[in-house]
């Protein structure tokens, strides 16, 4: 079965299971052992950082019990903090896997462009007080359109070296009132890939680049010549796609 949650990520430490701190995975293990009597073993779409907000997170796993989805789905609901719900419970194919089985995401990163802090949106956006130009950063955002190699904007950490090449389908920004926000989707994302990202935009705007440096970044294979990572409030994954013509409309709309 296919689980969709969504979840306030400011008040977890990333998805995936640590001894020392409350994360996704734990709270829902913990909420799956309570309805079922044990946990099966689940499968997640990604693996969240800390602080980073979901919109929708995917889980699949398999389990012999007879409760049906819309039980299950309330049952969950019932034992998972006020921070976190599950959207659905939805029956699929037995070679059905939450990551393999994706053919891409979509996030979103949220910036409070506003010269007073907005107290509701403290951890769910980035604050940047400094007037934003949004046509500019679209302009800039447009380069990370196509196949390319991100390795400028992929923190290297002791993670074993993979192919580096993705393909962006979709990346703007635009401005919704006092809010800022980048929208990115594509077949795959690096480690802190949309957050650096975002960073770079951030150094269009300060004018330490130029729109049409992005390429030459892009080229140059290396995270030293890219802006820094971007703080983890303001990113949210906001949708997740196993349909092939989610894919193509995004092709399509690009």
């Amino acid at each position: 079965m296919l689980i969709k949650l969504s979840y306030d990520g400011s008040k977890f430490h990333g998805w995936q299971i640590q001894e020392n701190a409350y994360t996704v995975q734990q709270c829902f293990q913990e909420a799956i052992a309570d309805i079922l009597g044990s946990c099966p073993d689940i499968k997640a779409c990604s693996r969240t950082d800390s602080g980073v907000h979901a919109r929708v997170f995917c889980i699949s796993m398999h389990i012999d019990n007879p409760i049906t989805n819309e039980r299950l789905q309330s049952a969950l609901n019932h034992f998972l903090p006020s921070y976190a719900v599950c959207l659905s419970v939805e029956t699929v194919a037995d070679d059905f896997h939450a990551r393999y089985s994706c053919l891409g995401k979509e996030y979103e990163y949220v910036i409070l462009n506003s010269p007073v802090r907005d107290p509701f949106l403290d951890g769910k956006t980035l604050h940047y007080w400094y007037p934003i130009d949004d046509e500019k950063l679209n302009r800039a955002a447009s380069y990370y359109l196509g196949t390319h190699d991100f390795t400028s904007f992929c923190t290297q950490d002791a993670r074993k070296m993979e192919d580096m090449r993705r393909t962006i389908y979709r990346s703007d920004v635009r401005r919704e009132g006092d809010k800022v926000i980048f929208t990115v989707a594509g077949d795959g994302f690096l480690y802190n890939m949309v957050r650096i990202m975002v960073g770079t935009l951030l150094r269009v705007q300060q004018n330490k680049f130029e729109p049409e440096d992005i390429p030459k970044i892009l080229e140059a294979k290396n995270r030293k010549v890219a802006g820094p990572t971007a703080p983890a409030d303001g990113l949210y994954l906001n949708r997740v796609f196993y349909e092939e013509d989610e894919i193509q409309s995004l092709i399509k709309k690009g």
